[in-house]
């Protein structure tokens, strides 16, 4: 207890570190605080009454937990940064297919600043249209007495809506670029983590609601706590699995100076691309969702809403399908083996047994192809835990949500990546950090920055 305390009181003696934290933890209440701010004519008391006697166990539910309950409160922030999301992932797919994509793929710097352009048009072209759809989603909504949401649901309404939905998206997108460029973090992915740990104590209040009304077993709720630290250490485990290949450099005599000579590591992680496969496939999973909701009245829509309904098992096989795809593809993305292989060859550096240039590139890339079968089964695994804690043990979805699937690799998965920057930060002050220092500084030393490691 006592180090961790020692570690805390570190990370304030830093003042760039210290800046960054106190700067994220301001714009995530900013985040907080238009997520309780309603659009113009709604009834607050008729969607809080709707609210509370809609179900939980929706995709709409599913998304709501996603941007912080502001989708359930007709809030401004209530499409999130979804859609943002959405634009990377079409350019991102596209580029196999664009050349000229593909080319600004390749150029570096400036050509991913002009992607991140496109992706910004592209972001407010799809928030445009899903602000239509969640307007028309609001409209229809009655409360428990039949009283409308929205008393005066005309023209003006929604432009209005639509509007502030899409300037909503815009500004989130704003802000998850000022924590990605002065805070601590990846921005896009403290947003999501925020308004995902922001339905924690509501998920809690409910459940412990149900013990005492009788309506479930506590010894439900002891299994589902031994499911969460399992689930936990599996995902840990997982995100911090590497395989390391050894790499040795020539020696080179320089003057009265030998370089080179040793061997170092490049560590290929078993889940290279981290949390970002099921943000991509949420991301994915949630339009035909938007294009039904422009149909709130056709009885076949309604139809397709309950098969495609976070609870199906139909949802769940696509869902892990397409895990399973953007994993391959994200770790193609974050990891190039034909790079690494030619910054080796570069510097003098081989892999023992292995020839360099071209032979190295396709023994990384067979490596990297093994490991991240087992890593992409877990994801989609985990990712679709809640489907069937949700059936067989007839638990409400926003409480199964955090034990097992996409919100608990979301925490567990930005939580590391935060705590491996605030880790960086103090080992470069050489204070002690939350885990051993000499443990530590073995792996930094060994792993990252190694010579043609890519990192």
């Amino acid at each position: 207890m006592n180090r961790i305390l020692d570690t805390l009181k570190n990370i304030f003696r830093i003042e760039e570190l210290r800046q960054r934290i106190l700067f994220t933890a301001g714009v995530l209440l900013v985040v907080r605080l238009g997520s309780h701010v309603t659009l113009p004519g709604v009834d607050v008391s008729a969607l809080a009454a709707a609210s509370a006697n809609s179900a939980s166990n929706t995709l709409f539910g599913l998304f709501d937990l996603f941007v912080g309950g502001a989708f359930s409160k007709a809030a401004i922030f209530a499409l999130g940064i979804m859609p943002y999301i959405s634009a990377t992932i079409i350019l991102q797919l596209a580029g196999i297919f664009i050349p000229e994509l593909q080319r600004l793929q390749r150029e570096g710097e400036e050509g991913r600043r002009r992607l991140n352009q496109y992706s910004r048009f592209a972001a407010v072209i799809i928030a445009t249209l899903q602000s239509w759809a969640v307007t028309i989603k609001i409209a229809s909504t009655q409360g428990p007495n039949g009283v409308s949401v929205v008393p005066d649901s005309g023209f003006l309404f929604t432009l209005t809506s639509i509007v502030l939905l899409t300037a909503g998206t815009i500004f989130l997108m704003w802000l998850g670029e000022q924590i990605t460029e002065r805070g601590i973090g990846n921005g896009t992915s403290m947003i999501i983590f925020i308004g995902i740990i922001a339905q924690l104590p509501a998920a809690f209040i409910q459940e412990f609601q149900l013990i005492a009304a009788g309506s479930r077993v506590w010894i439900v709720d002891i299994i589902l706590l031994v499911l969460l630290a399992g689930i936990i250490a599996v995902v840990i485990l997982m995100t911090q699995g590497t395989r390391r290949i050894p790499v040795q450099y020539a020696k080179r005599v320089v003057g009265r100076k030998v370089y080179g000579g040793t061997t170092q590591y490049i560590p290929l992680r078993v889940n290279t691309a981290g949390v970002m496969p099921i943000i991509f496939a949420q991301s994915i999973m949630f339009i035909p969702t938007t294009i039904l909701s422009f149909f709130p009245d056709a009885q076949w829509a309604a139809s397709l809403a309950r098969v495609w309904s976070d609870r199906s098992f139909v949802y769940a096989f696509f869902y892990a399908i397409i895990i399973v795809f953007f994993t391959y593809f994200y770790t193609a993305i974050a990891f190039n083996p034909k790079d690494v292989a030619d910054n080796m060859k570069k510097q003098g550096g081989f892999v023992p047994g292995v020839r360099p240039g071209a032979p190295t590139a396709e023994y990384m890339d067979n490596i990297l192809t093994r490991i991240t079968l087992p890593g992409s089964i877990f994801l989609a695994l985990i990712a679709i835990l809640p489907v069937f804690v949700s059936n067989v043990l007839a638990v409400p979805s926003l409480f199964a949500s955090f034990f097992g699937g996409t919100s608990m690799l979301i925490i567990v998965g930005v939580a590391l990546d935060t705590l491996q920057q605030i880790e960086s930060y103090l080992l470069m002050r050489h204070y002690d950090g939350f885990m051993k220092s000499g443990k530590l500084r073995g792996r930094v030393g060994t792993n990252v920055g190694a010579p043609g490691s890519g990192y």
